[in-house]
């Protein structure tokens, strides 16, 4: 490689080594000591989950109770499943073109998983409770209801917990 390609290589990496914090490899917070799991060099799993925003909190909740609730209803019939991939192509595309322009960045591969993801598990969770009782999300089944609700609350008190930690961590 060309000493002037290398060295603004090299120029670049330090640029953004200054922006990442130094990688730990073991993380204590009082009486809690873990490995983290790494995503990358600079970035664990907890540091995903603490940093999530309140929208994509909410995303998380919605995706918790989708999974939730389709373990309660699940019906293997292929026709549902099919319908699903099919409205999920055509509504995610759509989707996609919505939010790509001319002027704007390319989505990211998790905002495009996203777009798809949606109206799949739209299609999906109104076949499954179709006939059931369901009132809008809720379904008829305290047993189902409180499970469900119960897996989006533990989610958030784990989110919450892991900012209370993170911001102890650094005072």
């Amino acid at each position: 490689m060309p000493a002037q390609v290398r060295n603004s290589a090299e120029s670049i990496r330090a640029g953004h080594a200054e922006l990442r914090p130094a990688r730990r490899k073991w993380t204590t917070n009082g009486l809690f000591a873990s490995n983290r799991l790494a995503l990358s060099d600079d970035f664990t799993m907890l540091d995903y989950f603490r940093n999530l925003s309140k929208g994509r909190i909410v995303l998380w909740c919605y995706l918790i109770w989708y999974v939730v609730m389709v373990g309660f209803y699940f019906d293997p019939t292929p026709e549902i499943w099919f319908n699903a991939v099919g409205i999920s192509a055509v509504v995610g595309v759509a989707l996609l073109l919505s939010v790509a322009g001319p002027n704007t960045s390319r989505p990211d591969r998790w905002q495009i998983f996203r777009l798809f993801m949606m109206p799949f598990a739209v299609s999906s969770f109104s076949s499954l409770i179709k006939g059931r009782g369901f009132l809008l999300i809720v379904p008829p089944q305290t047993f189902a209801t409180v499970v469900g609700a119960s897996a989006c609350a533990a989610f958030v008190a784990f989110v919450v917990t892991l900012k209370w930690l993170g911001c102890n961590a650094d005072t």
